[in-house]
């Protein structure tokens, strides 16, 4: 049966500024958006909003869908991914809750396309997808039942 890692990532935009936050990969530091898998009993949008907040220390719910990504890493594990913005008045600071992140860097969105240190082609190609500004309304996703949080 076919099992992809279902993941969300939330754009995070301020002042001409992308969020990203960084951890170590096989000894490199790699950049990526917010992001995370969705766990068990867990809405989308509960997901988003936790996964924001243990890698950037930001409490904040993502206010747009920006596009669901079908892609195969190159190891061969299929992902859907959920993309997700936020728009912050201010740039703000960061505060990581997970080990895992080493730091949280403000950049431009040519910082991130020029980038070789980026977690996946995702990342990129999310910025590319924001600047489009193609974008769809939270009420599109729904957690039916009683069991999601």
């Amino acid at each position: 049966m076919f099992r992809p890692h279902v993941t969300v990532a939330t754009i995070v935009h301020a002042k001409d500024k992308f969020l990203v936050v960084e951890e170590w990969v096989n000894g490199k530091p790699t950049w990526n958006q917010p992001a995370g898998h969705l766990e068990a009993d867990e809405s989308l949008l509960a997901a988003a909003e936790r996964e924001l907040f243990e890698e950037t220390g930001i409490r904040g719910k993502p206010e747009k869908l920006i596009k669901i990504h079908q892609w195969i890493a190159p190891d061969k594990t299929p992902f859907i991914r959920f993309l997700f913005s936020l728009e912050l008045p201010e740039i703000c600071e960061t505060h990581p809750q997970d080990s895992d992140i080493s730091g949280c860097h403000w950049v431009t969105a040519q910082d991130i396309l020029s980038s070789d240190c980026l977690r996946s082609p995702l990342v990129a190609q999310s910025i590319h997808t924001f600047l489009e500004g193609v974008t769809y309304p939270l009420e599109v996703l729904n957690a039916f039942g009683e069991h999601y949080q």
